[in-house]
């Protein structure tokens, strides 16, 4: 589905006021019933002119581990354009509840450099709304453009999980096939994520959900500590891959199991060239270096 009227927005939405829209609206969902239709919002939302707060961008490479520079990083865009995307997922019409969502996987496409001077237009909509055999599955794609600019240069697609939510007409797809067991490789390297960590993320990405914030917080939703974010890990690992990646790539991560604070997660980073010798590929796994269970695998490749 393509939308077919953007709807435009004075301004990027506020996260903590989507979070208790969405908590209202849970809650007459709780009154009413789920909705019965299963169709998406036909409208994009955008807002235009967007620019960058060069203080936070610099607290966000130092929180990363991505070297200081003026070309903005993929994860930091994704950061930017994530208020937007929310603002989709909260409207009325929207036939899945934001608040418990599970962020599955995520794609995206750094297709040219954005620096920290550029000024931005930025859209969100939803599309490929589909089966999962723990419920309904939703795609959310943001695309970045300079401003007045026809041309994207950033492409992100988040696919998200409403668990236990089944919708009339949606069928469930055949049970996915068995992985084959993990064997944890040897580390590249071994993260130590504090207590902290995802109100440090919170502070540079404005992502307050609650589930990342407190052990308090995280249980009122129903887990038993905070867990960090998914966009941080997958975004430490970009930064882990480093500069060789060049200004235009393909980023892709798939996440697996969360990742409870505090704890240590070990990576692992192969790289593979191509015909020429020069870097093609980058292929990387995060797991518990104490159970051996994988969190989240992806790759970084030429575009």
């Amino acid at each position: 589905m393509t939308p077919v009227q953007p709807v435009i927005l004075g301004e990027m939405p506020s996260l903590s006021k989507l979070y208790v829209n969405a908590a209202a609206q849970a809650a007459r969902r709780r009154l009413m019933g789920t909705q019965d239709g299963s169709a998406l919002p036909a409208e994009s939302h955008e807002v235009r002119g967007v620019g960058v707060d060069v203080g936070n961008l610099t607290a966000y490479q130092h929180l990363i581990g991505e070297t200081a520079s003026d070309v903005l990083p993929a994860g930091f865009i994704h950061a930017l354009a994530f208020p937007l995307a929310m603002s989709v997922l909260n409207r009325d019409d929207f036939p899945l509840p934001l608040l418990g969502m599970i962020h599955l996987r995520n794609s995206v496409q750094q297709l040219a450099p954005v620096l920290f001077t550029d000024v931005l237009d930025i859209t969100a909509h939803v599309e490929n709304l589909r089966g999962h055999r723990a419920g309904t599955q939703v795609d959310v794609v943001s695309e970045v453009r300079l401003a007045g600019s026809p041309d994207t240069c950033w492409r992100g697609v988040s696919t998200y999980l409403a668990k236990g939510v089944f919708l009339p007409g949606i069928d469930k797809p055949s049970p996915a096939p068995v992985r084959a067991d993990f064997k944890a490789p040897d580390p590249t390297a071994l993260w130590q994520l504090g207590v902290d960590t995802g109100r440090a993320y919170a502070a540079v990405s404005g992502d307050f959900n609650p589930i990342h914030l407190s052990v308090l917080s995280a249980k009122a939703l129903g887990m038993r500590r905070s867990i960090a974010h998914g966009m941080y890990l997958a975004s430490r690992a970009l930064a882990d891959v480093g500069a060789v990646r060049g200004d235009s790539f393909t980023w892709d991560v798939e996440f697996e199991a969360p990742v409870f604070l505090p704890c240590r997660v070990a990576l692992d980073i192969s790289s593979a060239a191509g015909t020429s010798g020069t870097w093609e590929r980058s292929d990387f796994v995060a797991w518990n270096p104490r159970s051996g269970r994988r969190h989240f695998s992806g790759s970084v490749s030429l575009s």
